[in-house]
């Protein structure tokens, strides 16, 4: 009998998720106008270290150059407090530094999970601690980068944890509302006057326990993806408006939430970058690819949007790569 009822259970959970998914087709014949918005992008210096960028370079091209005024950064746990008690906000405050002269707005993540894998950027000491110890560092880590940069001209938003409850990444400590909802009051307190926001997948999730949590609610949005399993694997079979149909279903309205990764850097393999030939790379994303999101996005209407993958495109253009949109090809 409880066999029955799991897998009775199951196909009810599938059959809801195909409903919707045409649903979401039928009323975007209704709804498929191309919205305004606000154009970002997000910025990790280790990434572009990974590269062999050098991340001051690729920043101030972000900032200078391509002239992007919505920046998202990470105040990454394992970088700022390498070691328990002593903290190094240099790398961070460069970025801050170059924001704030170029009049840019940064939405600054902090947390347990952080953009960019491996997901949890944890310090190594804090796998001796105890629950209730762990808890106590990562509030005075969350509190040493409140109170540095809360009066900083360049902030404007606190994200805090990035995707919380999926289960991506290695080394994550298991999230429940209740955590979450301590981490915001603490972010809070320590600071009223800028937003909080929590971001969760656009794919994978169904935002219960993420979109009102917050001041403010954070998607990802990706269009070809790969999978050990599958490999290639592509969201065009989800319409503009599967997004604004969550955001409805979940009581939050579509002003307040914003793109937090906006794909624009490909899915490869499980493999180190400079194994995989460009090739292979172009499948996932390319110039015309990259203009086909900017534009599903913006059909979504969501006010703002944050680029993921800028590092990369700046990693084309230091090797010289010149982008063609004809068949979506990119070469050198």
């Amino acid at each position: 009998m409880m066999k029955f009822f799991t897998k009775f259970y199951r196909l009810l959970i599938i059959s809801g998720i195909i409903f919707f998914i045409i649903l979401s087709w039928v009323l975007s014949f209704f709804v498929s106008k191309i919205n305004p918005m606000i154009y970002g992008v997000s910025f990790s210096p280790e990434y572009a270290g990974y590269l062999k960028l050098d991340p001051q370079k690729v920043f101030d091209t972000i900032l200078n150059e391509w002239k992007f005024k919505y920046i998202r950064l990470s105040a990454q746990w394992n970088k700022l407090e390498k070691k328990q008690g002593e903290f190094d906000f240099s790398e961070l405050d460069w970025q801050m530094d170059g924001a704030t002269k170029s009049g840019a707005h940064v939405v600054m993540a902090l947390g347990q999970k952080t953009p960019r894998w491996p997901e949890c950027h944890l310090p190594e000491w804090v796998n001796n601690l105890s629950d209730e110890d762990y808890r106590l560092a990562l509030e005075n880590y969350m509190a040493k980068v409140v109170g540095r940069y809360k009066n900083n001209p360049a902030l404007e938003i606190w994200q805090v944890e990035n995707e919380p409850f999926l289960a991506f990444g290695k080394n994550c400590p298991k999230f429940n509302i209740g955590l979450l909802s301590e981490e915001i009051a603490l972010v809070k307190a320590l600071d009223s006057f800028h937003p909080t926001l929590v971001s969760d997948s656009g794919e994978l999730s169904t935002w219960r326990k993420t979109a009102n949590v917050a001041d403010l609610f954070g998607t990802t949005m990706y269009r070809v993806v790969w999978s050990k399993y599958i490999g290639y694997w592509s969201y065009r079979f989800l319409p503009p408006i599967f997004y604004r149909l969550k955001l409805f279903l979940n009581s939050r309205p579509i002003e307040q939430a914003f793109v937090m990764e906006l794909q624009g850097e490909p899915w490869i393999p499980d493999k180190d970058i400079f194994d995989v030939p460009l090739e292979e790379q172009y499948k996932s994303m390319s110039l015309e690819r990259l203009k086909k999101n900017v534009t599903y996005a913006a059909k979504v209407g969501m006010p703002r949007g944050y680029l993921w993958g800028a590092e990369w495109w700046f990693w084309l253009k230091e090797r010289g790569v010149k982008a063609k949109t004809s068949k979506g090809e990119l070469k050198e």
